[in-house]
């Protein structure tokens, strides 16, 4: 998540809003200066409900910031009415449990701590924009890594069913292509279906026939989904960050990820250690006694830290500099999972100079700065 670095002061005559999000409803509250509560009140997750929420908290004052929940779910369409109405939104986590086991939990108590976490400093969060090329990109993904997900599952369900086959449909599909065994339980004809399944000599034949040519033909209309999903993707990629796919080891689905996550506005960003922490690749320290050492981050978008560990993979084949720099470190006694972290760093210092459109400034010496990690 990106973070600001300016000092926060609310004005006198000023208030921050702080609200809970939900599915239907919003609630919403305020707090002045000092951090004074002036009420509170539940708004429906309308366009209508939206300019409701706005114009009650404006009588109470002009709202610096506002504190909203769940920015990337049920309050993405409240932080982009706030935005368009030029309030700064500050993306507020959920309170920790033992916060919430000391105060108790309901709806107002959740606004009212979200609109303290921004007047106290310890939400300082800008949430993505959602509103350009990059989101596009992300809900065309949704919907593409949905269909990838069906047909690896399809093709599972296929091979299963074709382990449990008649013997003559067994020998038949065995030892095939994943491409020609679709094509030929495409083309299988069970010879009945439905209600005729039980007047045939083999029912379980004609059955497994009918259910491997459904499949094949449900793989078959997935990836022809998954086709025209990249033929929208790809293009969209390329206009908005050739800078990302310039890169070596990136390409269209590694640099839609990193757009997803860094989102349409990765100035949000406030620099390529917090991009570090959002991918989960910055080094946290695990050192003990006379022994200094870092360890790989659990932490962070995990699909983006996939998508630069897919990079580094390519450039542990590809790269003469990564080569040179893995032989280095092993020779200074860094074990894989250590160059691995110390690489993904690496790429991720790469990937935010590119996602900012500035070009990244040839070092003196390879990957020397990962030396400092």
């Amino acid at each position: 998540m990106a973070t600001t670095t300016d000092e926060f002061n609310v004005p006198v005559g000023c208030v921050v809003l702080g609200v809970d999000t939900h599915g239907e409803t919003h609630h919403a509250a305020l707090v002045d200066h000092l951090g004074r509560h002036l009420g509170d009140a539940e708004f429906a997750v309308t366009p209508a409900g939206y300019r409701g929420l706005l114009a009650w908290a404006q009588r109470h004052g002009a709202i610096v910031r506002a504190g909203v929940e769940g920015t990337g779910s049920y309050g993405a369409g409240l932080a982009r009415h706030l935005h368009g109405a030029g309030v700064v939104v500050i993306e507020v986590n959920r309170p920790d449990r033992s916060a919430r086991r000391m105060a108790g939990k309901s709806d107002p108590l959740d606004a009212y701590a979200a609109a303290r976490a921004v007047l106290n400093g310890s939400a300082t969060g800008l949430p993505k924009s959602r509103a350009g090329a990059v989101e596009a990109i992300r809900v065309l993904r949704v919907a593409r890594r949905g269909a990838v997900k069906a047909r690896t599952q399809t093709v599972n369900q296929l091979k299963a069913l074709i382990i449990t086959a008649p013997e003559d449909l067994r020998e038949r599909l065995a030892g095939l292509s994943l491409v020609t065994l679709v094509r030929v339980c495409a083309q299988l004809r069970p010879g009945a279906t439905g209600a005729q399944l039980s007047v045939v000599a083999n029912p379980a034949l004609a059955a497994t026939k009918a259910a491997l040519r459904r499949l094949a033909r449900r793989y078959q209309q997935l990836t022809d989904e998954i086709a025209e999903l990249d033929a929208e993707i790809h293009p969209l990629v390329k206009a908005t960050a050739p800078q990302l796919l310039a890169l070596q080891g990136v390409g269209p689905e590694v640099a839609g990820q990193l757009l997803a996550t860094a989102g349409d506005n990765p100035d949000r960003l406030r620099s390529e250690a917090s991009f570090a922490h959002l991918c989960g690749v910055a080094p946290l320290p695990a050192s003990s006694g006379r022994t200094r050492r870092h360890r790989l981050s659990r932490g962070g978008d995990r699909a983006a830290n996939n998508a630069l560990y897919t990079i580094v993979l390519t450039r542990l084949r590809l790269d003469p500099r990564t080569h040179a720099y893995v032989a280095r470190r092993t020779a200074e006694g860094l074990t894989s999972k250590e160059i691995v972290r110390c690489l993904k760093r690496h790429v991720a210092r790469e990937v935010y100079r590119a996602l900012l459109g500035a070009a990244a400034p040839r070092l003196a010496d390879p990957l020397g700065p990962l030396d400092r990690t």
